[in-house]
């Protein structure tokens, strides 16, 4: 009997004993293909022992300073590597331990910004319906995950969402990505103008839409009108990137493929790889510089932000990432894995989309492809496609609600960067094996 708090009560998941590289072992003896990196975190492989020993030797050395009294040589140095690598006019990152926290974060700072600028009228933050930023209350209410809000809609605070730019069901008979781009941005402005804009703080967007829309790339354009928005009524930018960047869409941040620079940006699950928790907040400069000229301190705080041994961590992770060239090669090897999940899928009477960047790929499924009709939600076909690949020894990522929050599925791919062309054969290999069977 497990004492356990488990994602499901009624049932105790297999106990995975070790990893290596793409592939998960299980206490059974059975190897499991991870394609999902677990949430889109695994991206340098499992067990990589540079990294272990940076853990360890930070461990021994300094395995914990509270930020209001020390800074720590881990965290200066992955900071400067990270700003190294950064969107034009970032200089600053505020280190916390998930995604959720950074985007709590990141609220927080684009709220108190506004004050130390003299304006605190500005309260409100506009976020997108079929995004999904996070689970903590403020995190979530920003989130337009409408199946994780429901259970909690009587504790979150009012925030404002806009449609998502999701050209698959979005984009009109005759209209061109370009033209539906700019039309699905203007959605901002006119939300602002309905608001008032001198109350509005912050836009929150995820550059790629991860889990809860899947895998879901902007418009041509869409996120240049977005910031030309932004700027034109005085709200931040905040871009969330906590599952689509540090290389998994083969850009080292997702938003250097559209031409922009956010404000603020949110990162996790890859910076670290999954060795230890780790989130991050990338500030520019312009933003920091009203907390100088301001009160001089940021009101917000954790225990553990800033941890010595998870920037540690990270650090290693993100010195193997450039090392090796593995943002590179996940831009260079995403035709291949765009052939393989088109081959094996283009013509499959239930596969409605496919789409992606780099190594974050999905696959929409319909009951059918012409009218794009969904599945009942009671038929709850991507937890079957997750539990019949789990059993073929496949790891993938399901997202139901895809279509408006209550009906759609879809089936999320985000395998390790360091994954080879044989393993990635293999994963759509059982993939295809899988809807065989959940589709007979």
């Amino acid at each position: 009997m497990s004492h356990v708090f488990h994602r499901s009560a009624r049932s105790v998941p297999p106990l995975a004993q070790s990893a290596e590289g793409s592939f998960i072992l299980g206490a059974d003896g059975r190897r499991y293909l991870d394609a999902c990196g677990g949430a889109a975190v695994s991206c340098i492989g499992h067990g990589r022992d540079e990294v272990a020993e940076a853990i360890a030797a930070q461990a021994r050395g300094l395995a914990y300073a509270h930020t209001g009294f020390f800074t720590s040589a881990p965290a200066e140095e992955l900071a400067d590597l990270l700003v190294a690598g950064a969107p034009e006019g970032i200089d600053k990152v505020y280190f916390v331990l998930s995604g959720s926290e950074a985007v709590e974060t990141a609220l927080k700072m684009a709220h108190q910004y506004h004050r130390e600028r003299g304006e605190p009228g500005r309260r409100h933050v506009i976020s997108r319906w079929q995004s999904y930023h996070g689970n903590t209350l403020g995190a979530l209410a920003a989130g337009g995950n409408r199946g994780r809000r429901t259970a909690y809609r009587d504790l979150l605070v009012e925030m404002h969402h806009i449609p998502p730019c999701y050209p698959y069901r979005g984009m009109a008979r005759g209209e061109s990505a370009e033209e539906y781009g700019r039309r699905a941005a203007d959605d901002l402005e006119r939300a602002i103008l309905d608001i008032g804009p001198e109350t509005v703080s912050a836009f929150i967007a995820e550059t790629v839409v991860g889990a809860t829309l899947g895998a879901v790339a902007p418009a041509p354009g869409y996120f240049s009108r977005i910031r030309e928005i932004c700027d034109r009524y005085g709200v931040l930018l905040i871009l969330d990137e906590v599952m689509c960047g540090m290389g998994r869409t083969g850009h080292l941040h997702a938003c250097f493929a559209e031409g922009v620079a956010p404000d603020v940006m949110t990162l996790a699950k890859g910076l670290g790889a999954g060795y230890l928790p780790l989130g991050a907040v990338l500030v520019s400069g312009r933003v920091h510089q009203a907390f100088a000229d301001g009160s001089g301190g940021f009101l917000h705080g954790q225990t553990f932000c800033g941890h010595p041994v998870a920037c540690a961590g990270a650090l290693a992770t993100q010195t193997i990432v450039r090392r090796e060239g593995l943002v590179e090669c996940v831009r260079a090897e995403e035709p291949f894995l765009e052939g393989l999940l088109r081959d094996a899928f283009a013509q499959h009477p239930h596969v409605g989309d496919i789409r992606g960047r780099g190594y974050f790929w999905a696959l929409e499924l319909v009951e059918d492809r012409d009218s794009k009709a969904p599945f009942p939600a009671g038929a709850r076909l991507a937890a079957r496609v997750k539990a019949e690949a789990q059993q073929l020894g496949l790891l993938c990522y399901p997202g139901s609600g895809t279509v408006d929050g209550q009906v759609g599925d879809h089936v999320l791919l985000a395998p390790p960067y360091t994954a080879t062309r044989g393993e990635l054969e293999q994963m759509a290999s059982l993939l295809a094996e899988t809807f065989d069977t959940v589709f007979d």
